[in-house]
């Protein structure tokens, strides 16, 4: 028995011009694809950078509120209201309020 060697290549039929042409618009769409994967990509890097930046943002916006807050908060102790107020001549009274009434006339 002889033997038959076939020296084919399984592939060569496979991506002749008629074929890619035939799949033309398949190929665009995996090309669309392609850049919308790429966009979305970079889109996504964009915004984590965006939230990034804000982050910050609202952190250093955090510490400005607290330093703030401390500082009105030992401005509002009665020993600095004192001390502020005493160049303009105001001291703590010493006497007890009184109480004004008002008699109602009918």
């Amino acid at each position: 028995m002889t033997e038959k060697r076939t020296n084919k290549n399984p592939l060569k039929g496979l991506f002749n011009y008629e074929w890619i042409v035939k799949n033309i618009s398949f190929f665009l769409f995996l090309s669309a694809l392609t850049v919308l994967y790429i966009a979305n990509g970079h889109m996504a890097d964009r915004t984590i950078r965006r939230i990034n930046t804000i982050n910050t943002e609202l952190k250093e916006l955090q510490y400005q509120y607290k330093t703030l807050k401390s500082e009105v908060m030992f401005k509002m102790e009665e020993e600095q209201i004192v001390k502020a107020v005493e160049p303009l001549g105001l001291k703590i009274s010493k006497e007890m309020p009184t109480r004004i009434t008002v008699s109602s006339v009918k």
